[in-house]
């Protein structure tokens, strides 16, 4: 790619994340982009019978995506690039109001791996989905997003706690609270603000998935502009980049020797065992119901499967250069440099030589580099949904990632260059043999 295709791709993922605050909304964005390039969605209770091009299902916070052209063969094998769209974030818990002191106050619940230092001092708004009463007992959903600066987490001044740089340690009880006025707690004040957000009425409110979010926009950092800085890096920089690769998809000539499969799984950063997770049965189901709609039997869901391959797409860890002896000492990947090879040998990746192969492969297409990732032995490393996808499909997996720092904060940093480098490898290994 050229340094102005870099640039191009930057911006539009910078873009994609602006409207993407909460899994619900990267979902709704990676939609609309989707349809765009020509998919249309599917819905579960639909008859899919006969259905052909470009199409997807949506359920809560994932997306799952696929290109099977007219006459394709129903045991075609899939090629699939996993990924997810939640990150780690605080989120409010469904009676939020409260307060001390005389400041009005609202709980919320963490979710995930967070570095709750990063939180402190942070102008945050709110993001997600209500679900609201309809008419003749039916229920609705609707997305909320208030870039405001609503709240904010205040860290102890230094006078009042000289041992603040002690390790960074926080306690949750007391930290996790965000003040967003002053005054007693008003019960009702937080439902109203998003109800009216959502441009509903507070008694149609029955439910929410509410979380806060950082109102900084995401940019650009160093001396020639050579890193990107944001929120929520971890992972919808996988998931712009696989939105990327499979719309593109549609414009390759010739019958397609793989069908290119999107998903993009909900609740990674606490398991992934939800509807919408990786464990879930949610892709199996629906790569196998896209198989009989094009006429196929079980033999051919068979096929496709056996035929098929996995690229699990998720952030990766660059070399600290404050913490070097952290990592492992013949493995130090740069920003910039391309995407990560992640390797464990106890599974919490599911690469294995055949899966580097596939990956270097599609990375010459391109002429993308790349760099391999191992973990510390002494630091148990972190895992994702690749080893939960080869086991749950018996599909065989390799999992990548772009290099970043501060991983899992709220901002993030990565190189300029790699995600633009992972979205044209994505598309070289969906499309390509």
């Amino acid at each position: 790619m050229t340094p102005v295709q870099h640039r191009s791709h930057v911006d539009d993922l910078l873009s994609f994340i602006r409207a993407s605050p909460s899994p619900y909304h990267a979902v709704a964005s990676a939609a609309q982009r989707l349809e765009k390039a020509g998919f249309r969605e599917l819905r579960d209770t639909d008859d899919w019978t006969g259905t052909a091009g470009g199409s997807f299902v949506l359920r809560g916070g994932a997306l799952i995506a696929w290109y099977a052209p007219e006459g394709t063969p129903a045991h075609t094998p899939f090629r699939i690039i996993g990924t997810h769209t939640d990150s780690p974030n605080l989120r409010i818990k469904p009676t939020p109001d409260t307060g001390s002191a005389g400041w009005r106050q609202i709980a919320v619940e963490i979710y995930g791996g967070v570095p709750l230092n990063t939180w402190l001092d942070r102008d945050l708004g709110i993001s997600g989905r209500l679900a609201l009463r309809g008419p003749g007992g039916t229920t609705d959903s609707r997305l909320v997003q208030i870039d405001e600066p609503l709240l904010r987490v205040p860290q102890l001044a230094i006078h009042l706690d000289r041992s603040v740089n002690d390790g960074l340690a926080l306690d949750p009880q007391r930290h996790v609270a965000p003040i967003w006025s002053l005054g007693a707690a008003q019960e009702g004040a937080l439902l109203r603000r998003v109800a009216a957000a959502a441009e509903a009425e507070p008694d149609e409110v029955l439910g929410w998935d509410l979380m806060l979010h950082d109102i900084q926009p995401p940019g650009y950092l160093g001396a020639e502009q050579e890193f990107v800085v944001s929120s929520r890096l971890d992972n919808l920089v996988s998931v712009h980049a696989g939105v990327t690769a499979l719309a593109g998809a549609p414009t390759a000539a010739g019958e397609p020797a793989y069908i290119p499969v999107l998903a993009a799984f909900d609740h990674e950063e606490v398991g992934s065992g939800s509807d919408t997770g990786a464990q879930s049965p949610l892709l199996e189901r629906v790569l196998s119901r896209s198989v009989t709609a094009r006429g196929g039997s079980a033999e051919d869901w068979s096929r496709a499967l056996a035929g098929a391959f996995c690229l699990s797409a998720d952030m990766a860890h660059a070399v600290h250069p404050n913490y070097a002896e952290r990592h492992d000492p013949d493995h130090h990947p740069l920003p910039n440099s391309g995407p990560t090879v992640k390797v464990n040998v106890n599974q919490r990746y599911a690469t294995d030589s055949t899966g580097i192969a596939v990956f270097a492969a599609a990375c010459e297409r391109v002429g993308a580099p790349w760099q391999p990732f191992v973990s510390n032995n002494a630091m148990p490393c972190g895992t994702s949904i690749g080893p939960l996808t080869a086991a749950r499909l018996g599909v065989p997996t390799v999992d990548v990632g772009v290099p970043g720092l501060s991983m899992h904060s709220a901002r993030e940093l990565c190189g300029a260059q790699d995600p633009g480098h992972l979205a044209a490898i994505l598309g070289a290994f969906v499309t390509s043999g």
